[in-house]
């Protein structure tokens, strides 16, 4: 299978830890983020009742993502589950000089989600909601 991905390769048995870790780091991110969405909102619509109708937002630090020698945070990343076919949607980083407020707004719009029951932290029940681009004055 990955001689078939990676015809370059040739592979005779499986590769080392250094072999697939150079073939990740050479992958674009922010495409592989477009790939996943594509294939989360196509399993997602595929289900027999349609889209979930409940969606989970949930931030997480990542362990170990900080680089205190580049004087670099630990990287913020939102998930959107959605809750009745258990799959993730998508992930957003949070900016480093920012919080989950206004990420989660972008990630809910990005993914043009509408119709749905949003669950999140007690973080979003903010009566004035100053970060969000749609409460920018």
């Amino acid at each position: 299978m990955l001689n078939a991905a990676f015809p370059t390769a040739a592979l005779r048995r499986a590769p080392a830890y250094t072999s697939v870790r150079g073939i990740l780091q050479r992958i674009d991110p922010d495409e592989l983020e477009r790939a996943f969405r594509r294939h989360a909102e196509a399993l997602d619509r595929s289900g027999g009742a349609g889209p979930s109708r409940f969606i989970a937002i949930d931030g997480k630090t990542l362990r170990q993502s900080f680089d205190a020698f580049h004087d670099r945070k630990a990287v913020h990343v939102l998930s959107a589950f959605a809750v009745d076919h258990q799959i993730i949607l998508a992930h957003e980083v949070v900016e480093e000089k920012s919080n989950e407020i206004p990420a989660v707004q972008t990630l809910i719009a990005t993914l043009g989600l509408t119709g749905r029951v949003f669950t999140l932290d007690a973080m979003h029940c903010q009566k004035n909601i100053r970060d969000c681009p749609r409460h920018r004055q």
